[in-house]
């Protein structure tokens, strides 16, 4: 199983789904998004890639995509899981 999909499943089953449930709905998303192939739970480029990044760096990727603004440019918060500008000066 690719690390990509096995950190989804488990947070689904911590969010109360169960196995089988978690495994299915993190599957039709990841295909979704084209982080694993279509039909089946092989790991795309992009899926590969994405599952070798820290949470922290995910973070400041998905908000230097949403803004243009570089991933150094973020400071992470983890209790939140997100991110926010780093102060200048």
């Amino acid at each position: 199983m690719p690390p990509i999909l096995k950190r989804l499943v488990s947070q689904l089953q911590a969010k109360g789904k169960s196995k089988d449930a978690a495994y299915a709905i993190a599957t039709a998303s990841l295909q979704k998004s084209g982080n694993l192939k279509k039909g089946s739970n092989k790991a795309t480029a992009k899926g590969k890639a994405r599952g070798k990044m820290t949470p922290a760096a995910r973070a400041k990727d998905r908000a230097s995509k949403r803004s243009g603004k570089s991933a150094g440019s973020y400071k992470y918060k983890p209790k939140s899981n997100s991110v926010k500008l780093k102060k200048k000066g």
